[in-house]
């Protein structure tokens, strides 16, 4: 799995000469790169899954040392092969190669023995960032302009205070303005010889640089200075905001988690997938658990081919702990649906925009894409956190790139601002809720999701989310919200005529109460509406369609307090149904 090797080159690099303002910093700014095709994608090594339960690990291991015979004897010279997490097995090679050279290979493997579930292709993953030469004024990005987040707004709700957030990538420095906001990491780099530190998987998550000599990478590929992109992605999240000095973060008061998977020439497949599972508190190996899970995942990587089992199964673990997996949609400029893991089901897929709200013309687009963020071009840059070091690390820096990259931690960002506001929702939440307050783009951005991340509007919807709990079916078992705007998912059961969920609220004297509701799941058979009662279950209102959505409006002329109840059915044409209905129910008061 891979993407073009320049996608990790630093372009301008900003030098704080004291730590006040920026008009002390001096660029560095080198010579114009051209642009070039992307590299063949490379692999790693083979993964295999034995059956559930077919092998003992004592047999499983056994085995797959004759695997690695049968792949020496191909031509391919094994490094290690390892466990993994939900028990594979990973062959690592002792270099890079093609990954159409190891095709037949797995195929003959996969055939050999019939205890084998899949044998995948170990890609190599690289960080998705664009090169660029250019700079612009900093943090353009956060204002509430045209190609803005809109973030001033939505601090005053919400800093993202103790959120914690994994940053998959090269790994983080302890860069003066990040360091108060950095957690003990992992490096789960498993080739020692990429992984560039002296070692393989260790506790240091720090960046020791991914430079490389012409040709490490690929035959014709050339040299290439440290990209320190993991820390750049880590101080777009949560850079230690309003301290006087560098920039600030998304969520200045979040957390971050480094989990090292990107080395020298990307990482393996495996190792991104290991990276997930470990990053949200998982079992990989004998390794030891994160002590600080994260239920935020940021992965600015990818390569292109399909999603396979490996990232998948990562992917739906890390779903079923609650967890948001953030992924660039890549810079290929081409449809997402071959980039993984952004191609993968239950990820957030981010494309990136320009200043003026139009998708970046390297951004990669199509269905997949959920959202978009700034991520910036050649003329206007989005600035973090770096080094000045070529190679190794030197001084603290700040630099301008652009990329999906660049995207991506815009958004895990303002998903740690929504979960610190509201300690009921939980972050796979959050997709639904800032792609349905999304801002509509103001320039031409096809394929681009649902538009631009706007940190306000979210934080808003995320205070006043609410998941349905269960029994509410009456007015006695009602469920009582009380933080407006509010929003409630919940389920109506299809398997009977009709059903009923009963929310309650109080509305004040001389307020009005706006409410309507979407059935999420499309069901030509079944249709929603809305009453709304009053204390003794008189009907006040019943809702009527507008723009094709049923919605109820009520004005509090009493002159007190009400207690109010609304009742949400759900009926079917059939007589029995088939499956629970989900549905979003919004409730607005408002002086009118």
């Amino acid at each position: 799995m891979t993407s073009t090797r320049h996608t990790l080159t630093l372009i301008a690099t900003a030098a704080l000469l004291s730590a006040s303002t920026l008009a002390q910093a001096q660029l560095i700014q080198p010579a114009p790169q051209a642009r070039r095709a992307p590299a063949e994608p490379l692999a790693a090594g083979l993964i295999i899954k034995f059956k559930d339960g077919s092998r003992t690990p004592v047999a499983a291991k056994a085995a797959v040392q004759g695997f690695r015979a049968m792949t020496e004897a191909r031509g391919q010279r094994v490094a290690f092969d390892r466990e993994s997490a939900f028990g594979r097995r990973v062959i690592r090679l002792d270099r890079r190669v093609p990954a159409r050279d190891l095709v037949q290979l797995a195929r003959d493997i996969q055939l050999s023995d019939p205890s084998i579930e899949s044998v995948q292709i170990d890609h190599v993953a690289r960080a998705s960032f664009t090169p660029n030469d250019g700079r612009w004024d900093l943090q353009w990005d956060f204002v509430s302009g045209t190609g803005g987040i809109n973030i001033q707004k939505a601090w005053d709700l919400s800093q993202g205070f103790g959120e914690r957030v994994a940053v998959l990538d090269t790994g983080v420095r302890p860069h003066a303005d990040l360091v108060g906001n950095l957690l003990p990491g992992y490096d789960l780099i498993s080739d020692s010889t990429r992984a560039g530190d002296g070692g393989g998987r260790d506790s240091d998550a720090s960046d020791p640089g991914d430079n490389v000599a012409a040709g490490d990478c690929g035959l014709f590929e050339p040299a290439e200075a440290s990209s320190w992109h993991g820390t750049h992605v880590a101080g777009t999240i949560a850079a230690v905001g309003n301290n006087g000095m560098w920039v600030s973060g998304v969520a200045p008061k979040a957390k971050i988690v480094p989990v090292r998977v990107l080395g020298k020439c990307g990482g393996a497949e495996s190792d991104v997938a290991d990276g997930i599972v470990w990053a949200v508190g998982g079992s990989v190996g004998n390794l030891p658990k994160n002590p600080n899970p994260a239920l935020i995942l940021n992965l600015s990587l990818g390569g292109q081919h399909s999603c396979g089992s490996t990232y998948q199964s990562a992917i739906d673990y890390a779903r079923k702990q609650g967890a948001l997996i953030v992924v660039a949609a890549g810079n290929d400029e081409e449809d997402v649906s071959n980039h993984a893991p952004a191609n993968c089901k239950g990820v957030m897929a981010v494309a990136a925009t320009t200043r003026a709200g139009a998708r970046a013309s390297y951004s990669n687009f199509g269905s997949g894409v959920d959202i978009a963020a700034p991520g910036g071009d050649k003329d206007n840059l989005v600035w973090s956190l770096s080094n000045m070091g070529t190679a190794g690390p030197g001084a603290d820096a700040l630099a301008g790139m652009m990329g999906t990259s660049m995207a991506a931690p815009h958004v895990a960002g303002v998903a740690a601002l929504m979960t610190a506001s509201n300690s009921l929702i939980m972050p796979s939440d959050t997709a639904y809720l800032m792609k349905a307050t999304a801002r509509s783009f103001p320039g031409s951005c096809s394929g681009c999701g649902t538009g631009i991340v706007d940190a306000e509007a979210a934080v808003i919807a995320a205070r006043g989310f609410r998941a349905e709990r269960e029994p509410n079916d009456t007015a006695a078992t009602a469920q009582y919200l009380n933080v407006f705007p509010a929003r409630v998912i919940g389920t109506l059961q299809a398997a009977y005529p009709e059903q009923v969920d009963v929310y309650s609220l109080n509305l004040p004297a001389g307020q009005g109460l706006s409410t309507n509701i979407v059935v999420l799941a499309m069901d030509f058979n079944f249709s929603a509406s809305l009453e709304l009662l009053d204390a003794t279950g008189k009907v006040l209102a019943k809702s009527t369609l507008i723009n094709n959505k049923p919605e109820i409006n009520y004005y509090n002329k009493s002159g007190k307090t009400q207690a109010l109840y609304v009742r949400v059915k759900g009926k079917t044409t059939l007589m029995l149904g088939s499956g629970d209905k989900a549905y979003e129910l919004k409730l607005t008061r408002n002086p009118f």
